[in-house]
Order: structure tokens, then sequence, then C-alpha cells
């Protein structure tokens, strides 16, 4: 087998390449306890599914488990096409097979308990796991204690639809259900919230399907905060494209949230009593339980990490990444998870070997669809800057505010290349 030095290796990771096929990082052979390294990764999401992808990229000899209830991952990305009507469930439902064929022992079972002392895990089915190292990838929870009125069993009336699946479709269904004319309320949620732009990307979805089904509906955004993600081109986006169907009210003029009375689909709230027909509230958020129930959080419910190695701060020899880790600046995205599951993995491989942790800089890239021709990003590049994860000055940036049509509409292809590229990258 071929191989790049160390160093070699680390200018291509630091720079966002990853290590072509066949190649390893020389003298980085795992040494533990057990001879070959035990890595177990908990979340097939985009930040756990890299991790196990790259893992075994960067040393084929290594054992990589990962540990998946599920046997299909739904994205977030790319579900608000599908309750916009751009887009279909299968379009979006990614599989493991991918990461079977590298080498990785897909488990599909759910993780009972955790002991941080004997670096073990214990499954639903009794079974008992040993690592050397460990990433957690849980993704987010929700807080239903914030809000009066709401709690876990109202999601089956109020979709928050922000864990892709079975929600995306109740919310779907529920708008093509909804009377002509009638109103669309979304509750935004407070920071820090998985995909910034995405409450904002579904209201653009929303009113593409209203627009060919329901011209005369009108869609209410009360925010939970004063400013969003892209907000100038978003709002431009919409006006364009559905005049004044979206009317969005910040928290300071009104969106504030009260209480919702869920039997009759009533908002109260600083903007005054609101009746809607379809109610998207989407809830303040936390890291998943698994994270909590593993000790991994801290007071504000999301995990503290090293920002080079995201080894958490809590716990030794557990690595938490993706939407649940406390990363700096970095947006909770799926392009943030996978860039942290990338240079995770190689730093993983390195402490096993007993070498010296890589610092290397993040990407993130979001794009929106505001129509199936018309679409918007952003872009950034992070660095550990005074012992925290940061924005590089000058580096990514915004669609440009002045772009013409044909510009759009090349973002829209872009978007669609964007999800094919990364799907393809995490679990092809």
């Amino acid at each position: 087998m071929n191989s790049l030095t160390r160093r070699q290796a680390l200018k291509l990771v630091a720079a966002g390449v990853a290590l072509p096929a066949g190649l390893s990082l020389t003298g980085c052979a795992t040494a533990s306890r057990k001879g070959a390294g035990e890595v177990i990764v908990i979340g097939g999401g985009f930040g756990g599914s890299s991790t196990a992808k790259y893992l075994k990229r960067y040393s084929p000899d290594l054992n990589v488990t990962l540990i998946e209830p599920s046997k299909t991952y739904v994205t977030c990305p790319g579900s608000n096409w599908v309750i916009g009507g751009l887009a279909e469930m299968n379009e979006i439902t990614q599989t493991y097979d991918g990461l079977n064929k590298r080498g990785v022992n897909v488990i599909h079972d759910m993780v009972k308990s955790a002991d941080p002392a004997k670096q073990t895990i214990t499954l639903a089915s009794g079974k008992t796991l040993s690592y050397d190292r460990l990433v957690v990838s849980p993704g987010i929870d929700f807080k239903w204690d914030i809000h009066a009125g709401v709690n876990s069993a109202t999601a089956d009336v109020l979709p928050h639809a922000y864990k892709a699946g079975a929600q995306t479709l109740l919310l779907r269904d529920q708008l093509r259900a909804m009377p002509q004319g009638g109103t669309f309320a979304m509750i935004a949620p407070p920071n820090p919230f998985r995909c910034p732009p995405g409450p904002y990307e579904r209201a653009a979805m929303v009113a593409n399907y209203f627009s060919k089904h329901n011209k005369t509906a009108k869609i209410l955004i009360l925010d939970q905060k004063d400013k969003f993600s892209k907000q100038g081109l978003f709002m431009s986006g919409w006006e364009t494209n559905y005049g004044q169907m979206i009317e969005w009210v910040s928290a300071t003029d009104g969106g504030k949230l009260n209480s919702i009375d869920v039997a009759n689909k009533a908002i109260d709230a600083e903007y005054g009593l609101v009746k809607a027909d379809v109610i998207n509230y989407i809830p303040p958020q936390k890291a998943g339980v698994l994270a909590a129930t593993m000790g991994l959080t801290d007071a504000k419910g999301f995990c503290p990490i090293d920002p080079v190695t995201f080894e958490s701060t809590i716990h030794k020899n557990i690595h938490v990444i993706g939407d649940a880790s406390n990363a700096g600046s970095m947006p909770k995205s799926g392009h943030s998870a996978t860039s942290q599951g990338k240079i995770v993995a190689a730093n993983v491989v390195l402490s096993l070997a007993g070498q010296a942790p890589m610092s290397a800089k993040h990407v993130n890239t979001c794009y929106s669809l505001i129509t199936n021709d018309y679409a918007i990003s952003v872009a950034a590049v992070y660095d550990v800057i005074d012992g925290k994860i940061a924005d590089v000055k000058g580096a990514g940036g915004v669609s440009d505010a002045k772009a013409s049509a044909q510009d759009r509409k090349m973002e829209a292809l872009y978007t669609r290349g964007w999800y094919k590229s990364i799907t393809d990258e995490v679990w092809g």
C-alpha cells in the first residue's frame, strides 16, 4: 500500500483535501491495549458517518464501529425541498452500504449507557463494546420547557420537522390539507440551533408550494431573535418571488412567543393572538439526549470541546462533533459536521499513534433554495484563534445582493450539485 509522510498528509487534510484511496498516514499504525486500535463512532449523520469513513481511509487497519439505530438516514439538508414539493423522500434518504463496503462495522442498535472510566459502551441489545477512542455525533434534542402549551407529544400536531423523516412528511401533508387563503405560522427558534438558514429556506419552500396550489395563503414567521443568516438575501428573494406572502416579525417587534393553545391552534405572542391553520413550532435546542446521558453537556445544554481535537473537556478520549458540540463560530450544519469529522478522524489516528494533533482550518457552506431556479449561499472558513474556533476574516462570503436572475439560477444548480457531492462524500 502506498503512503504519505505525516507532513504531506496533514497539509492535505488541513487544506480540506481528502486523502486519496489507497493512501494512509505513514507511521500512524495504531497501537492500543488490544493490538489494532478500536474506535467507536456513535451517530450515523453527516458528522458520524464522515468520521467513520475517513478513519478507515486514513488508517485502513483500524477497527471502526459505527453505532446507529436506523438503517437509513434522512438528511435535513434537502428536507425543505420535500416540504415545498421540489423533491421526494427517497431523494434525500441515505444508506450505510458504502460504509460497510469500506470496512466499517455498522451496528444498528441504541446506546444504553457509557462508562468513560472503563472506556466501554453498552447497547440496548445488552452487548458491551470497548474503545480506545469514542466519537459522539448525537445531533440535537429540544427544550420543551420554554413555552407554555407545548411538549414532545404536541409535535404530532404541531410538527417541528427539524429531524428529517416522519416529521417532514407530517408538515408536508398538513400544508396540502390547508384551506385556501389559510395561514401558515412558523415559530423560529432562538440561537443556537441546527442550520441557521433552515427556517427561512423552509418559509420560501412553503411559499413555493402555495404559489402553485394556494395563492392567497399567508406565511407568518414569529422569530425568537432579531436577525438571521443571509437575512437581506432571503427577504429580497421572498419579495422578488412571492410578493408580500411572507411576513417576518423579529423578537423585538412582537415575535416573542408566550404560549400556544394547541387544540385551537392559537398562538399568544407579543405580536398579538394569532390563529393559524398550520403551526410549525421549532423549539429551542440542545445537544442530543445521548450527550446529556453520557455527561458530556454543560449548563447551556451543549458539549464543550477542545477546539483543535474536539475532545470533550469533561471526559478524556471522547470526541464530540456536529450539532451537539460547542464549536465556537462554526454553525450547526451538515457541512460543518462533515468538515469536523474528517479532521477528527485524522487526529484520532495521530493520537493512537502517540503523535501530536494537527490544527486545521474548517469550512462550511450553506446553500438555500428560494425557488426551483433561485438560490443563495454563504460560505466561511474557520481557524483556532486565541483558543477558540473563529471566522477567518476575509475568507468566504455571501451571494452578491445584486446578482442577476441567471446567477441565481446557477446557484440553484450549485445547490443541487453541493447536495449530491457532500452526500456522496459522506455515504458513498
